[in-house]
């Protein structure tokens, strides 16, 4: 029998020339896979917007307590942009972790699962001491837990600015003027409060802790800023929390009856909520420590106020009127002489513009389905510059 070699040697060449090919096709297919999945992990990265860089003798440590809710959120945004280092610390009782998701993750930032309720123990600069249940229908739902949170919280808030000689700054309320007497109000008016109406539990533990603020100042030294805050409205308001800008947007938007409690000539007076952050951040980086107006002396009734957002949705849902709230003010309008004189702040934004952007927000938000589906609301107006990166997971992102 005759062996052939040449064409076996010829056989085994093309066999192992096959074999190698296939062997490199199969590692290009995996290296193709890994880069893929490298993308993919990639896009799903949070990219974060730019922040100014300060240096360790202009950059603070920054307590914002309450931070996941409506004001604290956007408080947040322009410290965390001025380059401070930010955490917050919230028990999520009224507030969402949405509202800041997107700093979460960076080197500035840190959030904390915390009932100030409890004491907290940590190094920082500045405190905002915001928590509290704002609404009506939040701090009237558990009445005892907002007391608590106004008096013994605020003695936790103190005594960590006594420890390490931090700043405070109360986020006090136009609510601890009650139906008032005077108006418009001034910081010198001292109020007209049920002491026990269903309203007593927010506005006397907020005038508790605004006296709890002067007894530390005074006895222990601390520094301390008492913001008055009035009406505040615009993106990240709780859907469901009963206020009257929430309110009529949610039922114009869905074409529901806009529900009027009383007569409607009861007046209010609201500000955009950048206007008031302008206002805190001004007012903590003062030098005035006696209880501050932050609000828009703009007034409207609450019937005037149901019209125009009814117009500005395009509506055609009915008004309709129902009994008046117990303790209800009736006119409600700070006299910001203070704010205008000391920080040189009032209000810049027009309620239309305002407005405007909070039907947005909430027309997005009744959009949204599905978990993974995203509602951001960052302010174009604190970005640095025009090109700062967008948040990678947002679906519904306006900006």
């Amino acid at each position: 029998m005759v062996i052939h070699l040449d064409g076996i040697l010829s056989s085994l060449i093309i066999f192992t020339f096959i074999h190698i090919f296939q062997v490199i096709n199969g590692e290009e297919n995996r290296i193709s896979s890994l880069e893929k999945r490298i993308q993919e992990l990639e896009a799903r990265q949070q990219q974060y917007p730019e922040v100014t860089f300060l240096t360790y003798k202009d950059r603070k440590r920054i307590l914002v307590t309450g931070g996941a809710g409506f004001v604290g959120s956007h408080l947040i945004d322009r410290l965390m942009l001025e380059g401070h280092e930010v955490i917050v610390a919230d028990n999520f009782f009224t507030g969402r972790k949405r509202n800041i998701e997107h700093w979460i993750g960076h080197e500035n930032f840190e959030l904390i699962n915390h009932d100030i309720v409890n004491p907290l123990y940590i190094e920082v600069d500045q405190i905002y001491h915001l928590a509290s249940p704002a609404s009506p229908l939040h701090y009237m739902y558990n009445p005892v837990k907002t007391i608590k949170v106004n008096t013994m919280g605020t003695i936790n808030m103190l005594g960590l600015a006594r420890r390490v000689r931090a700043r405070l700054l109360f986020a006090s309320t136009s609510e601890v003027y009650g139906d008032p007497e005077a108006h418009p109000q001034k910081e010198t008016y001292f109020g007209n409060v049920n002491p026990f109406g269903p309203r007593s539990c927010y506005d006397e533990s907020k005038r508790v802790a605004e006296a709890t603020c002067y007894a530390y100042a005074k006895q222990e030294g601390i520094n301390i800023r008492i913001a008055r805050i009035f009406n505040t409205y615009g993106p990240r308001m709780h859907m469901n929390d009963g206020r009257v800008v929430s309110n009529f947007i949610l039922q114009a938007l869905q074409n529901e009856p806009i529900t009027v409690y009383g007569h409607g000539k009861q007046t209010r007076s609201f500000q955009y909520v950048s206007d008031l952050v302008d206002g805190l951040i001004s007012l903590m980086n003062s030098n005035y420590s006696m209880p501050m107006n932050l609000g828009n002396p703009d007034e409207y009734t609450i019937e005037q106020f149901a019209f125009k957002i009814k117009d500005l949705v395009g509506s055609k849902a009915p008004i309709v009127y129902k009994d008046p709230v117990v303790d209800d003010p009736k006119q409600r309008r700070p006299d910001i002489t203070l704010a205008k004189s000391w920080l040189n702040w009032e209000p810049k934004v027009l309620i239309n513009d305002g407005l405007n952007k909070t039907i947005a927000y909430f027309r997005n938000e009744l959009l949204v389905k599905h978990h993974s589906e995203r509602n951001v609301f960052f302010p174009n107006e604190w970005l640095h510059t025009s090109d700062v990166p967008r948040t990678s997971t947002a679906k519904n992102i306006e900006l």
